[in-house]
């Protein structure tokens, strides 16, 4: 089987450094020869730690679609196009598909998936939601026929490392971005990972495997992790929770679907809360299994490529035998917004320190049916700013019961205007422990 690849980055080289290393233990197990024959990059100048003859390299990428030698594509380039239409070209031609794409397959997935089925070859994607963990083929294959509830994971290393560097090291955020981007977990511009929109694809893509509906990027609402502080870190840690960036889709039973993306307070009991570093987990809830979760590594060149070499291997066997995995057609979903969701939640206040200011606060709450379950009132810290502290500022910290998202906004929209309110920090939902 000769495999075109699209890309030679860090995933790219280190597929192709997979396959020469691999293939006689792969020929071993299902008697295909697996042998990278062509490879598009940017530049023929390049320097690549890949031992190829130059002439398998190319900078037009349709060449390697079109070659009439090459049986199977692998697509890393990222982005959408021209990935989307090469990868099209390649269905169309008869040749399976291997993609790392995130994007892509979160904002055309639907369309790619038809396609694959018109043209009787596979379209694999393990790579595109946790890297290295094998997620999407026990959702795809193994829990095909499980009610599935809730996905719930941490899906982007670089936003888990910079949050486990400021819980255990004391880090500011601008730090442990700082330490995140110098290890390249996070890219010189850091906002696709930051705010959200890396883990909101793969949350998409979920979803849609998940629950059997298109769900697509634009579905999926986002909160970063931005304005996190050593505050909240401190306070979560003291009331037994870890502040994560969440990924979570869920369908309810009337089969609505609802995607999100934000931070929120893990209880330190449950499994994900443990998840450190630039480690990945995907807590799964179904009806007849109960719980599970899939953990490891979800970024890096070589985690990344192995999953790519996984689907790989199954898409070559399959081509050899004339079948492929089909993923069936997807209804548009329901989609239900964050607004009509219920959670408890965690606020952060600072206010005049002065009598009264606690029942006028608690008076917003009650006002929009948001009820307190617990709240702590700190004097500013030593190390936050003298000046709040010289202006007779408290901070307050509330826990409420579970309410309403649409109703928790309507009450911070008229604390920002009550005089006794200085300033409101963060605003995070609490995750409940397993059943």
């Amino acid at each position: 089987m000769n495999i075109g690849v699209l890309g030679c980055g860090n995933v790219g080289a280190a597929l192709i450094q997979l396959v020469s290393s691999s293939a006689d233990e792969i020929e071993g197990r299902t008697g295909l020869r697996l042998e990278v024959t062509r490879v598009a990059v940017r530049s023929l100048s390049k320097e690549r730690d890949v031992e190829l003859p130059a002439k398998v390299f190319t900078t037009d990428a349709s060449e390697v679609v079109n070659d009439p030698a090459v049986d199977l594509v692998v697509e890393v380039i990222g982005g959408i196009e021209p990935a989307r239409q090469l990868v099209l070209d390649a269905l169309a031609a008869g040749k399976p598909v291997v993609t790392a794409n995130k994007e892509l397959i979160a904002n055309h997935g639907t369309e790619l998936f038809a396609a694959s089925d018109d043209a009787g070859v596979d379209l694999l994607f393990e790579a595109a939601v946790a890297g290295g963990v094998p997620f999407i083929r026990p959702l795809r294959e193994s829990l095909v026929g499980e009610d599935v509830s809730r996905v719930m994971g941490i899906v982007n290393g670089t936003t888990n490392y910079i949050l486990t560097k400021m819980t255990e090291e004391g880090w500011t955020y601008a730090e442990a971005l700082a330490e995140a981007q110098s290890l390249g977990y996070a890219e010189r511009d850091p906002t696709a990972d930051v705010e959200g929109f890396d883990a909101g694809a793969k949350a998409a893509i979920i979803a849609t495997i998940a629950f059997g509906k298109k769900v697509v990027a634009g579905d999926v609402s986002h909160e970063g992790i931005a304005d996190i502080s050593a505050t909240d870190i401190a306070f979560a840690n003291r009331l037994g929770y870890q502040i994560k960036l969440l990924g979570i889709a869920e369908q309810f039973e009337d089969e609505s679907i609802a995607v999100r993306v934000h931070p929120a307070m893990v209880p330190d009991q449950h499994p994900l809360a443990s998840v450190r570093d630039s480690f990945n987990a995907i807590f799964l809830e179904g009806e007849a299994v109960g719980e599970l979760m899939f953990f490891g590594r979800g970024a890096g060149g070589f985690p990344t490529a192995s999953a790519v070499l996984g689907d790989t291997v199954d898409a070559a066997a399959n081509l050899a035998k004339a079948t492929h995995a089909s993923l069936g057609t997807f209804a548009k979903a329901k989609i239900r917004t964050i607004d009509d969701l219920h959670y408890r939640y965690y606020l952060n206040l600072e206010v005049s320190d002065r009598p009264g200011v606690l029942a006028a606060v608690a008076n917003l709450f009650g006002k929009h049916a948001v009820s307190i379950h617990s709240m702590e009132q700190d004097s500013l810290v030593s190390d936050e700013s003298s000046s709040a502290r010289d202006a007779g500022l408290a901070r307050l910290i509330f826990i409420t019961h579970e309410a309403k998202e649409s109703d928790v906004r309507a009450t911070l929209h008229e604390l920002r205007d009550l005089e006794a309110v200085n300033s409101i920090g963060s605003v995070l939902r609490v995750i409940e422990n397993p059943d």
